[in-house]
């Protein structure tokens, strides 16, 4: 046996990996891993709870397409990082869970805080393993970050017992070669089944979902539907891998009601869905009868769904699935329509740009934020009644720069993960869109933001409430109960940790307020009342539209 640990071990296959940093908190049970990669090339990026932790790398992992890490303790840490490995598989974004564990010469009784954590993640990952021996390391790590970063990708979690941790390995235990699946072809024939389909359609719409970003397809996107005159529509998880300033954008899809760009889907007769996952949002809404024909665009075959029964499945790179489908297609009429539907964004977006009215229309708020931020700057934004108008209105244009968690749809992941954003794309500015209920349950990481000196800003949507509960009851049963709360001073609080307090008192406030806070080398937080009684006013000039669009 070598002088080395496992815990040694494990930070060399680590480093093998790429890895740059682990966000997490340590714990008594797994301070040699720590103290490891203190020694190597790694950064710990030492959070306040280990949730953020798990959002942090969750969004550092879909940023950069490279698994982001997460550590904690056993017990109480380790099930602090369920969620954000939830949201990650369900985001279909890389991610690898570290977690200390107890030792294996206590594991077969009733011991304190111990839990059968791999048993516990299993239901949220690709993988959920312990690492019972020390020899095993360099197996099951490069396998976590195969698993994690092979299409699709998801999270991965790896316990590791006290005493393994700290257990000697062989002299000879080394890190194993990171092998990279080569790009595949798509298959001529049903490339050639694609294009029948395609030349026979009168109204073929593209459904561009996150896939498509993280394959880089958003040129071939873009050449595809150019080529073959098809209007684009997203998910609100595939934002900006097609830009919606181009002529054949028609914005996102996945809104609760029937909103202008479902008129998009009413007409057509062809769904060509490039880069989509059914967990994105229901099929249903785009497919209510069934009888739309489908050619699946991925690199993997399609879930099975009776609103998504796949005509053709191009189960390949998807950008060069969409190069053959073109070139096989070949010039084409292009499909009429969709100029109604985003001249109806736009006048709704210039509406709102105009609006003075205090507290702030939402469409106000969405209007001045993209006003403020640059093509290629990040909005991380929360869930809640801000995500609805969010997703709908602000205009994107490149892929993983209006980042949207519509897989498990989870509150409060924004602060933390603006801490992965910022540390994935330095230069970018970085702005979280947060209610004030999400806000509350993560703002803690404030204080690592500041600590790491990555400036960033905070925009608080108030309204003293869970907004998106409030809305949903009030369309559904007429009134809402028990979703109104009390609210610190935000700006007080903002600066309690030593970060930059913003209080909006008029409309005309908010857009100068952004544009000073984001060129501030701090963290600033804006706290920003909104009107949500807009939320039935949508609801009703979207119920007026009784017409196809298209």
């Amino acid at each position: 046996m070598s002088s080395r640990t496992a815990a040694e071990l494990i930070v060399e296959c680590l480093e093998n990996e790429g890895v740059t940093h682990i966000f997490g908190i340590p714990g008594e049970e797994n301070i040699r891993l720590v103290d490891a990669i203190s020694r190597s090339s790694i950064s710990y990026v030492l959070t306040r709870h280990e949730q953020g932790a798990s959002f942090m790398a969750e969004t550092y992992g879909r940023l950069t397409g490279k698994a982001g890490v997460c550590s904690a303790t056993l017990g109480p840490g380790a099930i602090n990082l369920l969620l954000g490995t939830a949201d990650a598989i369900t985001n279909s974004t890389p991610l690898v869970a570290l977690s200390a564990q107890v030792g294996m010469n206590r594991s077969f009784k009733e011991s304190h805080q111990g839990v059968d954590l791999t048993a516990m993640f299993e239901p949220v990952t690709k993988w959920s393993a312990l690492v019972a021996t020390a020899g095993a390391v360099p197996e099951m790590v490069r396998k976590a970050f195969k698993l994690a970063q092979t299409e699709r990708p998801g999270a991965v979690y790896l316990a590791v017992p006290e005493d393994v941790e700290k257990a000697g390995v062989a002299e000879e235990a080394r890190p194993l070669a990171v092998n990279v699946p080569r790009t595949d072809e798509p298959s001529p024939e049903q490339v050639d089944r694609a294009a029948t389909l395609l030349r026979a359609a009168r109204n073929p719409i593209v459904l561009a979902g996150h896939g498509a970003a993280r394959a880089g397809a958003g040129e071939a996107l873009r050449r595809f539907a150019e080529a073959v005159g098809v209007p684009v529509a997203t998910t609100f998880h595939g934002k900006g891998v097609f830009p919606d300033d181009h002529p054949l954008a028609l914005g996102a899809v996945g809104f609760m009601r029937h909103d202008y760009v479902n008129f998009g889907f009413d007409a057509a007769d062809l769904i060509i869905a490039v880069g989509y996952e059914l967990q994105e949002f229901d099929p249903v809404r785009i497919n209510p009868d069934g009888d739309a024909k489908i050619i699946h665009v991925h690199r993997f075959p399609a879930e099975v769904d009776a609103h998504y029964d796949v005509s053709v499945g191009l189960a390949s790179d998807i950008g060069r699935s969409l190069d053959a489908l073109a070139d096989a297609v070949g010039p084409r009429e292009k499909t009429a329509g969709g100029e109604r539907i985003r001249a109806l964004l736009d006048a709704e977006l210039t509406r709102g740009a105009e609006d003075d009215r205090f507290p702030l229309a939402p469409a106000r708020v969405v209007a001045d934020t993209r006003a403020a931020l640059g093509r290629e700057d990040i909005v991380l934004v929360d869930t809640g009644a801000l995500k609805m108008w969010m997703a709908r209105l602000y205009p994107t244009y490149e892929p993983n720069t209006c980042l949207i968690s519509n897989g498990l749809s989870t509150m409060a992941w924004t602060v933390p993960g603006a801490i992965g954003a910022k540390i994935a794309c330095p230069d970018a500015k970085v702005l979280v869109a947060t209610g004030d209920g999400a806000f509350l349950m993560n703002s803690q990481e404030i204080e690592t933001a500041l600590r790491l000196k990555l400036p960033m800003v905070i925009l608080i949507w108030v309204d003293d409430a869970y907004g998106l509960i409030s809305w949903k009851m009030d369309l559904d049963i007429g009134h809402n109960v028990d979703t109104a709360f009390g609210n610190p001073d935000f700006v007080a609080y903002a600066e309690s940790f030593g970060a930059a307090g913003h209080r909006i008192t008029a409309a005309d406030q908010l857009l100068p307020t952004l544009r000073e806070a984001l060129a501030a080398d701090t963290v600033s937080v804006i706290a920003c009342p909104v009107d949500y009684r807009a939320n039935l006013e949508l609801i009703e000039s979207l119920g007026d539209i009784d017409e196809s669009l298209t």
